[in-house]
């Protein structure tokens, strides 16, 4: 498929100042303010992030919107001669290390899935799993926004070596924690490294290969995603059965180690786009009123959330001020969005774009399910089932499996037709159907089962994934894409923080509420306390099947929770617009249906 972004160069136009927005999976955008007489030309003009020994004057660099992606696939204006690159050992050396760091922050999503049952038992926190995934996607959604424009303002080579080391501290302290509350701490450590390394990967990936080599590494990081989310819960459980879960976090040490060596020795440095900002410059240019506003806001909510219903009551002095702090946050935001527009995190003139609000409806929904099941599948076989961590890995394969075969496919049949549309709809009826049938689990429901329910709830996932994301490059005019694709991954990452403190409510709620009908010797906190896996050592054998049905049931009430936010994606895809990605390309606009104009390219535009 023609990429959008492949088209004549125009002059520059002047442009509003437009928020840098970074993407984790693919794109990176760098955006400031050009001055100049507006043209008649819709298009802008892209540059190179941080492309080593360029000459190309920082006037240009700072002219437009730069994606990542687009530049790392069509290469930016004045393109530096392929004898100004890495020799080809070293370009090997460097792009392993970018792509090592890559599966560090991926594979960090999935293996402590199976490992939190066994956590939960050294612990004595069943309570608290919510925050262990909570903690890491609050933080790496919030900083996510914030870290694409320190990249602007320092050499991103020692900004990436820097997320890189934060994320290493964070897996230390996730491995040493004596107990549950360090290691939230930790995985909130983590999760803010992890905000800026893909971006800093795709970024130094620029400097190091030249144009003809980079799509093929492009698809290698998109590769490493998949691959981590297939092993991930496989290593996980074989650490946790075979050696201690706290293998999980400490294997990250050595590996990112390597990354940040390789990167010292072998990257060059290059300069900061906007290098020559004072510390107040910057700050000016940092939505940070706003981040101050949304970081306490989720947090007062998740807490909120965590405690509703389990450990106060809705109508506790606690509770009550908890709702008040995230409602006077939340509209603090909202002001701050609405009237600092020029360093806004979420600017109006995309929230504005129909596709754009429904497709972050979408993504968010899809995604909140996903983790969702993602949390609990492993606890459901490891606590009814039985059995052992690395095993319920092994059984949760057809979840993720299907998940990356079924985002693949998308892609492929939506670059065929054009229309992402079409597959956001196909998500909308078959993850429901297949988070319904997971509802449907009980002690004795055999393996063909559980994988068939699996294999359909994963696949429809995987067909949506991708969808907002493709609405936000098809709708938007060129320079907004990259901060519409970044806000479609803030809600991914967001739902996630959101659902599984959700997730963990329910089932906390419902297991307490079942566990007072009937008399085990234990009080309902000693059994939540006990952890998932030992649950089978201290009840007595002629009330354990009894208590497994209470566990399931409690189990397929957060399946409940992810039927129906997945029902609810259905409004998502309806409401996103029937748009081609055909007609883009060959209109050379951002969804308006307006053919551009532009003047003839310079040698030095051509791609």
């Amino acid at each position: 498929m023609r990429n959008p972004f492949s088209k004549p160069k125009a002059d520059k136009q002047a442009e509003e100042p437009v928020p840098t927005a970074p993407v984790v999976e693919a794109t990176v955008a760098v955006t400031d303010t050009s001055t100049g007489k507006p043209e008649d030309v819709t298009t802008t003009k892209s540059n190179s992030l941080a492309s080593s020994g360029s000459d190309v004057a920082k006037s240009e660099l700072e002219d437009g919107s730069v994606g990542a992606e687009k530049v790392a696939a069509h290469g930016p204006p004045g393109e530096q001669p392929e004898g100004d690159f890495p020799p080809f050992r070293q370009q090997l050396l460097i792009m392993s290390a970018l792509l090592m760091s890559v599966f560090l922050i991926a594979i960090d999503q999935t293996i402590v899935a199976t490992a939190i049952p066994r956590m939960t038992d050294e612990f004595h926190s069943l309570d608290d799993v919510g925050w262990y995934g909570s903690a890491f996607m609050l933080t790496a959604s919030c900083f996510q926004l914030l870290f694409g424009r320190i990249y602007t303002f320092y050499t991103p080579k020692y900004v990436f070596m820097l997320l890189i080391l934060v994320f290493e501290i964070g897996s230390a302290i996730c491995g040493a924690a004596p107990n549950s509350t360090t290691f939230i701490v930790g995985r909130a450590v983590a999760g803010t490294g992890v905000a800026g390394i893909m971006n800093g990967a795709i970024i130094l990936m620029l400097s190091t290969l030249p144009l003809a080599k980079r799509p093929m590494w492009m698809g290698l990081f998109g590769a490493v995603f998949g691959v981590a989310s297939v092993v991930g819960p496989l290593v996980g459980g074989a650490f946790t059965t075979d050696v201690t879960w706290r293998w999980c976090f400490y294997i990250n040490l050595p590996i990112g180690a390597v990354a940040i060596v390789v990167v010292l020795f072998l990257i060059k440095p290059s300069p900061a786009v906007q290098s020559g900002l004072s510390i107040r410059q910057q700050l000016a240019k940092l939505d940070i009123v706003g981040q101050i506003c949304l970081l306490p806001c989720i947090v007062c909510l998740l807490i909120a959330l965590q405690w509703g219903g389990s450990v106060y009551e809705y109508s506790n002095w606690r509770m009550i001020i908890l709702y008040l702090f995230f409602g006077l946050l939340l509209v603090g935001f909202v002001l701050v969005q609405i009237f600092m527009q020029n360093v806004a995190t979420i600017p109006a003139r995309v929230i504005r774009n129909r596709s754009m609000i429904f497709g972050m409806l979408h993504t968010f929904c899809v995604s909140a399910c996903m983790l969702s099941l993602t949390y609990f599948l492993p606890i459901w076989f490891q606590a009814i089932k039985g059995t052992s961590a690395v095993r319920s890995g092994i059984d949760t394969i057809p979840l993720v499996l299907s998940l990356v075969v079924g985002n693949i496919m998308a892609g492929q049949i939506v670059g065929r037709i054009g229309y992402y549309t079409a597959m956001a709809w196909a998500s909308a009826v078959v993850v429901p159907i297949g988070a319904g049938l997971l509802n449907t689990l009980n002690v004795n429901t055999r393996s063909p089962t559980w994988i068939g329910y699996q294999i359909l709830v994963g696949f429809g996932i995987g067909l949506g994934m991708q969808q907002g994301t493709m609405a936000a490059q098809t709708v938007l005019p060129p320079k907004d894409v990259p901060l519409g694709v970044s806000l479609m991954m803030f809600m991914r990452q967001f739902s996630g923080a959101i659902f599984v403190s959700v997730s963990q409510n329910v089932f906390d709620t419902q297991l307490v509420s079942q566990l007072t009908k009937f008399d085990t010797g234990l009080s309902s906190q000693e059994i939540i306390n006990t952890g998932a896996t030992n649950i089978r050592g201290v009840v007595p054998a002629a009330q354990l099947p009894e208590l497994l049905q209470v566990y399931n049931l409690a189990i397929r009430k957060v399946f409940q929770v992810a039927l129906i936010v997945a029902c609810i994606s259905v409004i998502g895809a309806l409401g996103m617009e029937w748009k081609s990605l055909k007609d883009k390309n060959a209109l050379g606009a951002g969804g308006d249906g307006k053919k551009t104009t532009s003047k003839p390219s310079t040698p030095d535009e051509k791609v």
